[in-house]
């Protein structure tokens, strides 16, 4: 069978290498899931929301969004049964998707190609935000546990055993590692917020450490710095189409969340930052990607406030690189994350707070066909 893939393999990386790492995932995959039902269900078929084209709930908030509307494409439901789903990643070489869900301890499989929707691994030590790196491994942040499993960012190699990348900053255990994106020199850039730490429902109650933070690990060395600090519940981040700029969420930022833009500097550090997107109106930020204009494609729910009106705000939000808003898209559900995929990159997949989502744009991941996407 000759296993197509999105992109060009890494130089240094052995084809059979990624096989294995495809095949020993798609057996832990299927023991995994023969142990029966675990709540969860996928649908016989993709599930639009609506029936009627353009589809309504994809919205064109300024003229330039609409080249990236696909006339006759809908929003549609994938699967469903998730507690709160995190961290989608699209695994191209397989047709299949990867996304955690926090609370039940797992990562999910959605099958493009046959539909199947079942457990690709559990216990997931509470993963979070899921990325690949240059060779195709799948990188994981781990929430908090009890045991000393957790609170790290690992690695799954080929032959399906975990490594280690990260797991403490001058000598002191991280909080929950939350997001994280790969640069195209190998580097790997993660946010750490203590949102997993204060409850028994995404992991549990542990004293957190060391401050909000966002680290980066070295793509040669695998030495870990600091990157930021001056940042309150550091959430969501990509980089720009250049790889020029950092996009970072504060998701505690008061009185709205924010996106801040870094510029990146050749050895790694950064300059020195500017407000991007400030979510106004009761609207809260959360996971977010870049696509290959550079426009940021937001994770978007409501803030909690008594004002908000939750039903207006679910979704995501689109907005150019100049930050601001142009197009959104409207889901009966808050989204927490989302990625690009699909055969030809161009699917938008969307991480709903019970349900996995998807929908059909005119555009695709910043780092499409190259950065090992």
């Amino acid at each position: 069978m000759t296993i197509k893939f999105n992109a060009p393999l890494a130089s240094d990386e052995p084809e059979n290498a990624r096989r294995s790492f495809l095949k020993s995932s798609l057996l832990f995959s299927a023991g995994v899931a023969s142990m029966g039902s675990l709540g969860f269900s996928r649908l016989a078929s993709a599930e639009p929301l609506t029936q009627r084209y353009p589809d309504e709930l994809v919205e064109i908030l300024d003229e330039s969004f609409a080249k990236y509307r696909l006339f006759n494409a809908s929003v549609e439901r994938l699967a469903t049964g998730m507690r709160w789903a995190e961290g989608p990643v699209w695994v191209g070489d397989g047709r299949y998707l990867l996304v955690s869900d926090i609370p039940e301890n797992r990562i999910m499989r959605w099958d493009e190609i046959t539909g199947s929707f079942d457990v690709f691994r559990q216990p997931s030590n509470h993963s979070n935000g899921l990325a690949r790196d240059l060779q195709g491994r799948l990188l994981t942040c781990e929430g908090s546990t009890t045991n000393d499993l957790g609170r790290r960012v690992t690695r799954t190699e080929p032959d399906g055993s975990i490594t280690v990348l990260a797991d403490q900053f001058e000598g002191k255990r991280f909080n929950s590692p939350n997001d994280l994106a790969v640069r195209g020199d190998g580097s790997i850039w993660f946010t750490d917020p203590p949102f997993q730490t204060g409850n028994y429902y995404e992991g549990h109650k542990i004293q957190t450490e060391l401050a909000d933070a966002v680290y980066r690990i070295d793509g040669e060395t695998g030495a870990v710095t600091r990157v930021i600090d001056s940042i309150s519940g550091p959430n969501g981040l990509c980089f720009s189409p250049d790889q020029k700029t950092l996009y970072v969420v504060e998701g505690r930022a008061k009185p709205n969340r924010l996106v801040w833009a870094y510029p990146v500097n050749a050895n790694g550090t950064l300059g020195e930052r500017r407000k991007h997107i400030e979510a106004s109106a009761y609207g809260a930020l959360d996971g977010i990607k870049c696509d290959e204009d550079g426009n940021l494609w937001c994770g978007w729910g409501s803030s909690g406030a008594p004002e908000a009106v939750t039903a207006d705000l679910d979704g995501v939000m689109i907005f150019n690189p100049a930050g601001k808003a142009i197009g959104k898209i409207r889901l009966p559900e808050r989204c927490a994350n989302l990625c690009f995929g699909g055969a030809k990159g161009n699917r938008l997949f969307m991480a709903g707070s019970h349900s996995l989502y998807a929908l059909y744009v005119n555009t695709r991941d910043a780092s499409f066909g190259k950065y090992g996407s």
